[in-house]
């Protein structure tokens, strides 16, 4: 008896852990290894042509955090708008789309992104699809929970994904030249690598814009689309400015901005080449442009040509109206967007910019001088010195059409009620009546006003 009890007594001290190949240990080995997943942390991008190639933006730290909570608040995401960089853009989360609030843009995609490749001629990683994510991210779940690794995915572009360990994920396109029969295409030429999360992957996220904003300033373009060497637009340049005075935040006013003593700077772009050139201008400007040096002539018509616009008494007046109503237009809308504004306002003007800009402040009205005047002096409506239509001609320098208005016995009130389309009619250039157009406008607007 006292050898059987050592027996089993030797037999508990050798094994006091149950072996592998008993169904505890399986537990343990499958309560370990679901341990270790974690669902993956998504980041939001949209997508952008830069040099006719899509490429991939991570919109900033707060920015995909909003549209994660937007997304994540179980909510409906039809008709969700949430705005980003500082209010310049607004994402349409059920669309999944990027508008411009201020200016014309071609709207761009946005994407909740979790898994990206790269190739090897790519400098960037490009995202997968929300929907082949989820797939991917499933098929991962499962390989880690279950230690079961070489998982083959194909995506509907019968590219295959394979993951042969948490650390070594690729993906391989799909062979040119396959066989008619539909046979899954190989692994075969140099695959992609393909990463799991934003935190793998390099690239710049940066943290946002205060949203305090203490000085406004408009900046207007000079001659042509191209404001700068590198031909960008004035949207790209003034998203530069706007990234220098960030910068200059950051390196000389740290300590301020940590204790919310100072906002930032808002630039925003005022574009009036695009509407001058819209009115039919460019039409008659190629009928008259030779064919030779087609790519020299076309520069100097989208360019030079603006310095002499500027210089008739025809497109003058179009030029600095659509500056001033574009820079009131957007102000309304900043306004209506940061209700809580009460910074000042600073314009700036490059090159022909500039002479645009100073034309109108140097006509602008003292608006306490003409309270004054108006408190001091009659009624001016009451007394009958409305100037006549020969007048307002007159000071529009268009006296030349005040004949063919007297033929059609058109007056003020009748010239009110005609549309471009009527003035066309009666043979007045596009240059004149826009311009009075224009004017009659502005004149109705500020007496209903007042």
């Amino acid at each position: 008896m006292s050898s059987v009890e050592s027996h089993q007594e030797q037999l508990t001290q050798s094994d006091p852990s149950p072996s592998p190949n008993s169904c505890s240990s399986f537990e343990l080995i499958d309560m370990d290894a679901g341990n270790l997943y974690e669902p993956v942390s998504p980041h939001w991008f949209y997508c952008k042509i830069i040099d006719s190639k899509e490429t991939w933006i991570p919109f900033n730290s707060e920015d995909s955090q909003q549209l994660e909570e937007a997304y994540g608040s179980g909510k409906d995401c039809n008709g969700r708008v949430v705005p980003t960089d500082g209010g310049r853009y607004d994402v349409h989360l059920g669309e999944r789309m990027r508008y411009a609030v201020y200016w014309d843009e071609q709207a761009s995609e946005v994407r909740r992104c979790t898994w990206f490749y790269k190739g090897d001629k790519d400098n960037k990683y490009v995202p997968y699809s929300e929907s082949f994510s989820q797939a991917l991210e499933e098929t991962y779940m499962r390989a880690v929970t279950l230690d079961e690794w070489k998982k083959k995915l194909e995506s509907p572009n019968r590219e295959i994904i394979i993951l042969h360990n948490p650390k070594l994920m690729v993906h391989y396109q799909p062979v040119a030249g396959s066989d008619d029969w539909g046979s899954t295409p190989t692994e075969q030429g140099r695959p992609r690598t393909v990463k799991r999360g934003v935190e793998n992957i390099s690239v710049d996220i940066h943290c946002g814009e205060p949203l305090q904003i203490d000085h406004l300033v408009f900046v207007v373009h000079g001659i042509g689309p191209a404001c700068d060497l590198r031909f960008r637009s004035i949207v790209q340049c003034v998203n530069d400015f706007r990234s220098v005075s960030l910068n200059l935040l950051q390196t000389h006013f740290k300590k301020a901005q940590e204790n919310q003593q100072i906002g930032r700077v808002e630039f925003l772009p005022v574009n009036w080449h695009s509407p001058l050139h819209s009115t039919g201008v460019d039409v008659d400007l190629q009928r008259i442009t030779l064919p030779s040096i087609n790519r020299l002539r076309h520069f100097t018509n989208d360019t030079i040509l603006d310095v002499f616009f500027y210089n008739s008494p025809t497109y003058c007046q179009t030029i600095v109206d659509t500056v001033a109503s574009e820079m009131n237009r957007i102000y309304t809308l900043f306004l209506q967007r940061n209700p809580d504004f009460k910074g000042g306002v600073s314009i700036a003007g490059h090159s022909l910019g500039s002479l645009i800009l100073f034309d109108i402040l140097t006509n602008q009205k003292d608006s306490l001088g003409d309270i004054d005047s108006e408190k001091d002096s009659p009624n001016i409506m009451d007394q009958g010195d409305t100037p006549t239509l020969e007048e307002d001609l007159k000071k529009l320098q268009l006296s030349e059409f005040f004949s063919i208005f007297e033929k059609e016995k058109v007056d003020k009130e009748a010239l009110a009620l005609c549309t471009d389309k009527d003035l066309q009619q009666m043979g007045i250039p596009l240059g004149p009546r826009k311009k009075i157009l224009n004017y009659f406008r502005t004149r109705e607007n500020s007496m209903v006003c007042a």
